[in-house]
């Protein structure tokens, strides 16, 4: 499948989040005004960031299709950072809405009704969030999108605090303890603002070129589990995000008396080793170095015709001296 096609379906499946959201959030709404209830209120308050979250990532996605121009040579995948960012900023603003309106009903006390038909509306919502976030979670792992992911979170992260109300309810309506259901709300009022504070470390990491562990490691694993005793050295490498697409710098130490066109056939057998292992578009920026004596220790081309120094060892390429700057040599 290629990229148009792959944006396309990504675009086409986050418009089906934002439908559903609004009609969920109208059934909550529903269920809020028969019942009075404060847990209810708070389901219906996230329900509203998911709805402006699902048309944000609806509009993050078709910028983020958008091809690379004069203004963003590396293409627009950024925005997929800053709107799940702000989408985790509006959680949490959920979140503080809901713990003042649970403060306070403690304080003035409610009277709660119709609680059998606010269950049964709220525990089908959770069915729907539940299968809808986990459909989405798995959709934006396989397109490597973290909108999709984000939002498959945010509605799996609904449908606890859903089910949580929908426990509060039945709790309160065998019990008449009304109290008990501003508790819940405040419980989970915390919560959703700590699923909102995930959600905005997690993009301004991306904003900020965090370097992504996994990512690295998934690296690291394809070129020593396909070395070539040319490659003498890969350092210096850095990791880019944008959207689902990666932008990779590295330096290659190749043999110094390698012709240009063999040094550089050497350097596209990485760029398509990694190209074919890893499942996402990856644009390369390479840089050729070419070995010095210190590099000889390391090398492990035994014919090597104007070699300086005897080898001492192979030195395993590793998340932690791949990223770093200098060349590898045996200290």
């Amino acid at each position: 499948m290629n990229i148009q096609s792959t944006n396309k379906n990504k675009i086409g499946f986050q418009k089906w989040i934002a439908t559903f959201g609004i009609i969920l959030f109208i059934g909550k709404i529903i269920a809020w005004k028969l019942t009075n209830s404060d847990a209810v209120f708070s389901d219906a308050m996230e329900s509203i960031v998911n709805v402006i979250s699902a048309f944000m990532g609806l509009y993050s996605l078709h910028l983020a299709a958008k091809p690379k121009d004069e203004d963003h040579p590396y293409g627009h995948g950024k925005v997929e950072f800053v709107t799940s960012g702000i989408e985790g900023a509006l959680i949490a603003i959920a979140g503080i809405m809901i713990i003042y309106e649970g403060v306070n009903s403690l304080i003035v006390g409610k009277i709660l009704n119709k609680l059998d038909w606010g269950i049964a509306i709220i525990a089908a919502t959770a069915v729907v969030n539940y299968l809808l976030g986990y459909i989405s979670i798995k959709k934006g792992e396989t397109d490597n999108s973290l909108v999709l992911i984000s939002s498959g979170k945010h509605l799996q992260s609904d449908t606890i605090t859903t089910l949580g109300v929908v426990l509060s309810l039945i709790v309160v309506y065998f019990t008449k303890i009304y109290w008990l259901d501003s508790v819940v709300a405040l419980i989970f009022g915390g919560y959703i603002i700590f699923v909102g504070y995930k959600i905005v470390r997690k993009s301004l990491s991306g904003i900020m070129d965090e370097q992504d562990p996994e990512i690295l490691i998934q690296i690291v694993q394809i070129l020593e589990n396909n070395r070539k005793t040319e490659w003498i050295d890969i350092h210096n490498m850095k990791i880019q995000q944008f959207g689902s697409s990666l932008h990779i710098d590295a330096h290659i130490t190749l043999p110094w008396y390698y012709s240009l066109r063999d040094a550089h056939k050497e350097m596209e057998n990485v760029i398509i080793l990694l190209a074919k292992n890893m499942k996402r578009t990856i644009e390369f920026n390479f840089h050729m170095d070419d070995c010095k004596t210190i590099s000889c220790p390391i090398c492990q081309i035994m014919d090597c015709p104007v070699r300086e120094r005897e080898f001492v060892k192979r030195i395993e390429w590793t998340t932690g001296n791949i990223i770093l700057e200098i060349k590898h040599t045996v200290k």
